[in-house]
């Protein structure tokens, strides 16, 4: 039986090829040419990040904006004091020893006195140092470190959570305020800089950043 040569063999199953000279190239699952499958919905990595990074820099920025707006609902840091218990002409009155300007207010009250929270934060250290003595950093409303110096005690503990009128130890003379009065130093610093405030005081520069604590438990933070 004659045999027709002109029937072709079949392709193998699994595998095609290119027309000739077609110049297409072989390409892998998903029709990339190194085998990745495309992003759902046809969205690229490069975009996914660039969307993840927006949302980020977006609930960052509600965080600063969210801490600025805070009100503070400040106290007076001592127990019983009041505005006659320190000098407000005190504040960036100079000269004043190495600092040059005192960059706070001393509330004067006898020594053991409760010293307390002025706002609701977050306390950031707690420790000793050679000027300020015992001392506490808290971090307060509208991104602001309130500064308690010279304790004769610390009663709080790193990253203790704050409501206004909060133990943070007690009226002492510790530090460079050895033999002095017993008195709290207590200091306001703004972490974000308040151009406007900025004086041509001898380191007016640095009031962009430093309160005036008097201002500050005065107003009960609602300025």
């Amino acid at each position: 039986m004659p045999v027709d040569t002109n029937i072709s063999e079949p392709a193998d199953r699994g595998h095609t090829s290119s027309p000739a000279g077609s110049g297409a190239a072989a390409t892998g699952p998903g029709g990339n040419p190194d085998g990745r499958q495309p992003a759902a919905g046809g969205t690229s990595t490069a975009a996914l990040r660039k969307r993840r990074r927006r949302r980020v820099l977006g609930a960052l920025a509600l965080l600063l904006a969210a801490g600025f707006l805070a009100p503070e609902f400040a106290v007076i840091p001592v127990e019983g004091a009041g505005p006659r218990d320190w000098n407000p002409r005190s504040f960036w009155f100079e000269p004043w020893g190495a600092s040059g300007v005192h960059k706070g207010i001393d509330i004067f009250a006898p020594k053991g006195r409760p010293v307390v929270a002025t706002t609701y934060g977050l306390v950031l250290f707690r420790g000793e140092i050679e000027r300020g003595g015992r001392v506490v950093v808290t971090l307060g409303p509208k991104w602001r470190l309130h500064y308690y110096a010279h304790l004769d005690t610390v009663q709080t503990g790193l990253f203790t959570p704050l409501l206004p009128g909060s133990a943070l130890g007690t009226v002492g003379d510790s530090g460079n305020a050895a033999g002095k009065p017993p008195h709290l130093h207590y200091s306001v610093v703004s972490l974000l800089p308040l151009p406007w405030k900025a004086t041509t005081q001898t380191q007016g520069w640095k009031r962009s950043f430093y309160l005036d604590p008097g201002e500050v438990v005065a107003a009960g933070g609602q300025r």
